[in-house]
């Protein structure tokens, strides 16, 4: 029995026990039943390499969890991984306590998702930009190429030399996918564009490496690039203040990163992980999950930081070419369908 009633029984049969048997005072109207809330599991978040205040991926994530932590009013669990090895530790640990749905932010935690995933099968999990196909698994993806190209086609309409740059973060075939999408973009706008790509590393170390994304942008402006787009998390913040230096432009990713330099910041490629995070916590769909265009997925964004830089022919082409991507009129090449960018 519920040792809460047991107490509340053992307590109403003392007052009655205790009671005088002559006239008892009328019994006051009893109070009604407070409504049963079931906690439930609590979700947790797996956050990758370069932290939840990455100002890119990892925050965009951590925003979509408070969103349904404030809308809920429920707590999560969460862990920051610093190193690789730390990925299957916490995930097991966080299945040990009973989370779920527990999320991995970032491909690099498939593996260790779908090993987790197997010996704990009555626990959900998902995770972000991978697919890991088992019944408890919910995997989020995103079409890149597509926010990408509409900001490659800003960054050509935008730039004076006819140079974009592009800098990766770890090389891998998804950061290929953001370039190859980018470079789409541009070359519609300006089929004489060209581009100059870098990738920053082959390392996890590539997404949190400042100075070297300032040196690879500073390398591509003196080559005469005038734009340039990081998909390159934490690293990123080294290829904005390079542009801000050097009085050129760039795009951010992931998070809008428009106000961390403003007049600087031409816009960002929102993905968008929060979302995605969001709507996990809310209700575990397993399965894949591809956002998009036309589902709210990917963007570009506008707003006060950005607004002067922006202008009205600007938008009119990308959202002209946004409601040809949705309607199939653009088809973007994906560069992970082949390993390749060939358009």
């Amino acid at each position: 029995m519920n040792m809460k009633l047991m107490a509340a029984m053992t307590v109403a049969f003392t007052l009655v026990a205790c009671g005088k048997k002559e006239e008892p005072a009328a019994a006051a109207p009893a109070p009604a039943p407070a409504p049963v809330v079931a906690a439930g599991p609590s979700p947790a978040v797996i956050f990758d390499m370069g932290g939840k205040f990455d100002k890119s991926f990892n925050e965009a994530a951590y925003t979509g969890i408070e969103k349904w932590k404030k809308e809920t009013g429920k707590t999560y669990l969460e862990f920051e991984v610093t190193n690789e090895s730390q990925r299957e530790q916490a995930i097991r640990r966080m299945a040990e306590q009973g989370a779920s749905p527990i999320i991995g932010i970032g491909f690099g935690q498939a593996s260790s998702i779908e090993k987790v995933a197997k010996e704990f099968p009555n626990l959900k999990f998902a995770i972000i930009d991978m697919v890991v196909e088992l019944p408890n698994v919910q995997s989020v993806v995103f079409k890149e190429q597509e926010g990408s190209f509409l900001v490659g086609a800003m960054a050509a309409m935008a730039s004076k030399t006819g140079k974009v740059g592009f800098v990766g973060g770890m090389d891998i075939p998804l950061i290929r996918r953001f370039q190859c999408g980018y470079e789409q973009g541009a070359k519609f706008v300006n089929p004489k564009a060209q581009l100059l790509a870098n990738m920053t590393g082959t390392t996890g170390a590539a997404w949190n490496d400042p100075a070297r994304g300032g040196e690879l942008a500073k390398a591509q402006f003196s080559k005469g690039a005038d734009v340039v787009f990081a998909a390159a998390g934490g690293t990123g913040m080294g290829v904005y203040q390079a542009a801000k230096d050097g009085g050129k432009l760039a795009i951010g990713v992931d998070s809008n990163q428009n106000h961390l330099h403003p007049g600087t910041m031409l816009t960002s490629m929102l993905k968008r992980v929060d979302v995605a995070v969001y709507n996990v916590a809310k209700e575990h769909k397993p399965g894949v999950t591809v956002l998009g265009l036309a589902e709210g997925g990917v963007d570009y964004a506008v707003d006060d930081n950005n607004a002067k830089l922006v202008t009205e022919e600007m938008k009119t082409k990308v959202e002209a070419a946004k409601a040809d991507i949705i309607s199939g009129k653009i088809k973007v090449v994906d560069y992970m369908a082949g390993n390749a960018c060939k358009f």
